[in-house]
């Protein structure tokens, strides 16, 4: 067996080494590692609706209502809504309305109300008028004598016609009055939000069914 000799000063230079190199490699005075931990995103919710599919609490209980441009029809009951059993709810916060059959909701649809300038009035009304065609004879726009638009979204009482030219009114399709100063529900635009200047617009979809379910003296609640 070989030994290899070590003098006095040869010994105190390989112990020194040997602890320096312990300490800088593997002891608590080691420099901590730089590299970034692998993050792990957490995982998105999923919404698992708990009515059954097809019933009013199911429409009801999506994350998109009352936002949702969808429509509600419990067939069975719509078929059996007519002038003589039915009225209309009209919620100016939700942005929706409700063909109802006594306390039954057989259709829920958006609308869109009275922007914050032109406001739905809320409270009790009844349908006093019905025309299928029907124009507005306040807002629509001004028509030159070759029938070219001027001015679109024109107001009747401040806007002046040229020489020649007419001013022709808005359409509101499926007219249904419910006050003497021109509020009512009709055919229109149905953005998300109240745009109309005041009447409660309908979708075009909607509106001939609830049209042909009511007559005049069908009560309407408008409600804030």
């Amino acid at each position: 067996m070989n030994y290899r000799i070590f003098n006095h000063k040869q010994l105190l230079t390989a112990l020194s080494l040997t602890i320096i190199t312990a300490l800088t490699s593997c002891g608590p005075t080691g420099s901590p590692s730089t590299a970034n931990p692998k993050v792990t995103k957490p995982l998105k919710a999923v919404f698992i609706n708990p009515h059954a599919p097809g019933t009013y609490e199911h429409f009801k209980a999506n994350p998109s209502y009352p936002k949702t441009y969808n429509v509600y029809k419990n067939t069975s009951l719509l078929s059996k809504t007519n002038s003589g059993n039915s009225r209309v709810i009209i919620d100016l916060g939700l942005q929706r309305a409700f063909l109802m059959n006594g306390g039954q909701v057989a259709m829920d649809y958006p609308v869109s109300t009275g922007k914050s300038k032109y406001p739905t009035p809320s409270g009790n009304f009844r349908i006093t008028e019905k025309i299928v065609d029907k124009r507005s004879n306040l807002y629509g726009k001004i028509l030159d004598a070759n029938g070219k638009t001027v001015k679109s979204g024109a107001d009747s009482r401040k806007d002046k016609v040229p020489e020649g030219g007419k001013f022709l009114g808005a359409s509101m399709a499926h007219w249904m009055r419910l006050t003497g100063d021109g509020i009512g529900m009709h055919k229109g635009r149905v953005p998300r939000y109240p745009a109309s200047h005041g009447c409660i617009r309908t979708p075009g979809s909607v509106v001939p069914i609830v049209y042909r379910k009511v007559r005049t003296g069908t009560p309407v609640t408008i409600r804030k």
